[in-house]
């Protein structure tokens, strides 16, 4: 057709709005003209192409995002974001520089919210295409898609630009480092706390993005998240929210059950038997013996219900989980997994662990230690470090507890009748191992493999007298009686502390400290005597101490920045210096002797001691530590003979006193 054949159609505006192809047989109706699938529209101004379905959507949408209109520009943009799937479109909207345009926009950051979500949308789609790289975008571009920055905005432009940041790290190293850098991992985590989950969902992809962007030669997201001593609480409970997230994709399959499996799980549960045992082709057998063979390997293999061995997976959780983990166990470790199949086939039927019971049993466990299906608790106390360093952390973990499962259950001698007390002793040690926050697997087998039946008996028992001396109403009764007893021992400790005596040194106003003397109580506790003397002294006699001050005129002990030397540099000694100052006052307040302690131990010895010789109590932290350590060591002793017996929490009663007391030798008739 002519240009000026189109002049007279092309005032209708029914041409806009149906297809391309019914505008051609319109056209060839009306002049006569057949076949019109040998016809097309061709443009008259500019470059001669030949019009498209896509072009001709692409340049009406391409011409209305430049509107002066909003409402036409986020019609057309809403339009744009989409048609932007269809490829054919997109690649007749980028050969007119449309996605130049859409940058453009964003980078000038001035259209309405709806306008920017289209308009992001929009640019995604085109981008996923893979027409246009990733690699010329400009810094502006990325500092403006960054609207993770603004919390006011809604969440849709998060979730769009969140996805575009993800794509933007993945695309390229460069890219990776200036997202980084307008970015913080801080700042990203932080939308893991909201309640939109489409939003959680993105940044967590983006977040995922970055550690596998970071790679060898940037590992510093992988060391905040690694390193356990650089997380804070709050960064934690984000990092738990992630981890809480990612584990959850694992629910449907802890909640489906395998009551009528099909045909892929039956290979699953077939291949596991295969696997274990070397079995001859099962193509010439019949199905009477095939079955009899499959039964008798399945309940080798530790299944209850052997000749349908699904029904032992119909208990939701773990559901399909279980089968999962014992797959990922058999292709991943088959040597380990063969080999805890057979040696437990060849014991007695009554010591054997069941590899198939114990599997489902321990995959329950692992789930309820992760909280897979649980909403995040609020305080994020059971984050992982572990998990980041490991992206199958389920399967990974299974492998290692049902190898120790089997180690523990020759450890305990084990009976099928003991099965729940080995689950109980092999959920203790997974939960002890992962609250020490163990960064990686091999760090994790080490130490839950060191921690064997007999360690975990030595903690429950020191656990149980622990919570025994301390809640059992008798035994802090027993604390009680003890305490006088132990005090004085304290007290004479601190006495004979005095006797012995402690080397000083003086502080003169100048701060110099080349000036020693040495205080001793005598012997009968009535005279303090001191002196200066030489520094290779060790310990003066009496004797040679020329200054004394009789115990009966002292008046009191003071402490700290109540001490008169300090009153006198008030301002000028440090907090160190004030907490080892004591002083001693005698006759009349002017006159007092002032110590500075060596240190924090000879100031709580002398502080307590002269106490002591004043009639007071010592109050100081040594001796608080010193009274628990005793009392603790003379319980345990008194408890040795009680052990493994119920300490009762009330006193037994006392039985009525008898009704005469003729049993009794009179002594004064012998004497008369």
């Amino acid at each position: 057709f002519t240009c000026a054949h189109l002049t007279h159609f092309i005032i209708f505006s029914l041409f806009q709005k149906k297809p391309l192809t019914a505008v051609i047989k319109e056209v060839c109706d009306k002049w006569n003209l057949p076949g019109p699938d040998n016809y097309a529209l061709q443009y008259a101004d500019g470059v001669q192409t030949y019009i498209t379905e896509s072009g001709r959507c692409a340049e009406d949408l391409y011409k209305g995002i430049q509107s002066s209109d909003s409402g036409v520009r986020c019609d057309s943009l809403k339009l744009l974001a989409d048609v932007s799937t269809d490829i054919t479109f997109a690649q007749e909207f980028i050969s007119r520089d449309g996605h130049s345009l859409l940058v453009k926009i964003v980078e000038d950051a001035h259209e309405a919210p709806l306008i920017m979500t289209h308009t992001l949308t929009a640019f995604m789609e085109l981008m996923d295409h893979g027409i246009v790289s990733w690699e010329n975008l400009s810094s502006v571009f990325i500092k403006k898609v960054n609207f993770g920055n603004a919390k006011v905005l809604d969440t849709s432009i998060q979730q769009v630009s969140l996805a575009i940041l993800e794509s933007m790290v993945l695309s390229s190293s460069s890219l990776f480092n200036e997202v980084k850098h307008e970015i913080t991992l801080e700042r990203l985590v932080s939308h893991l706390q909201v309640t939109n989950q489409q939003l959680q969902t993105k940044a967590m992809a983006l977040l995922m993005a970055m550690l596998l962007a970071g790679g060898e030669a940037d590992r510093q997201v992988r060391n905040i998240i690694h390193s356990s001593s650089s997380v804070g609480d709050e960064m934690a409970h984000y990092l738990y929210v992630l981890q809480t997230v990612r584990l959850n994709h694992l629910e449907a399959r802890m909640r489906t059950p395998l009551d009528s499996y099909n045909q892929e799980q039956r290979d699953m549960l077939h291949g596991l038997r295969q696997a274990a045992f070397e079995t001859e082709s099962e193509s010439g057998l019949s199905n009477e013996r095939r079955r009899s063979l499959c039964a008798k390997e399945f309940k080798k293999l530790g299944f209850s219900n052997n000749s349908n061995p699904g029904l032992d997976l119909s208990r939701c959780p773990p559901g399909l989980l279980a089968l999962d983990t014992m797959a990922y166990f058999a292709s991943r470790y088959p040597d380990a997994y063969s080999r805890f199949v057979l040696e437990n086939s060849s014991r007695e039927d009554k010591h054997e662990c069941p590899f198939a019971r114990s599997s489902i049993q321990l995959t329950l466990i692992l789930c309820e230690i992760l909280r897979i299906g649980e909403p995040p608790s609020e305080t994020g106390s059971d984050y992982h470090p572990i998990f980041f360093a490991q992206d199958r952390l389920l399967e990974e973990l299974f492998c290692i507890c049902i190898q120790l499962l089997n180690k523990t259950w020759k450890e305990m001698r084990a009976t099928q009748e003991d099965f729940d007390k080995v689950m109980q002793v092999v959920r203790e040690q997974i939960t002890r191992t992962l609250s020490s926050k163990p960064t990686s697997l091999e760090l994790f087998k080490n130490k839950v493999n060191v921690l064997n039946y007999s360690e975990i008996l030595k903690l429950r028992q020191t656990e149980r007298l622990h919570q025994e001396e301390t809640l059992a109403p008798p035994v802090l009764e027993l604390k009680e009686r003890l305490k006088p007893e132990l005090l004085e021992l304290i007290r004479q400790q601190r006495l004979n502390r005095l006797c012995h005596g402690t080397l000083f040194r003086k502080i003169s106003s100048r701060r110099r400290q080349d000036k020693l003397w040495y205080c001793r109580l005598s012997p009968n506790h009535k005279v303090l005597h001191y002196g200066d003397v030489e520094e290779e002294t060790e310990m003066p006699s009496i004797e040679a101490l020329q200054e004394k001050i009789p115990v009966a005129d002292i008046k009191s002990v003071v402490t700290g920045k109540d001490c008169p030397h300090m009153k006198e540099n008030k301002g000028k000694q440090t907090k160190e210096v004030l907490d080892l100052a004591f002083s001693i006052t005698y006759d009349v307040e002017e006159y007092s002797l002032n110590f500075i302690a060596s240190s924090r131990t000879d100031f709580c010895l002398w502080t307590d001691g002269l106490n002591v010789l004043l009639g007071k109590e010592m109050s100081s932290e040594s001796m608080r530590s010193e009274l628990e350590i005793l009392l603790s060591m003379e319980i345990k002793l008194r408890l040795l003979d009680l052990e493994n017996v119920p300490i009762p929490d009330t006193a037994p009663p006392i039985p009525k006193p008898p009704s005469n007391f003729n049993f009794c030798y009179d002594f004064s008739q012998a004497e008369q």
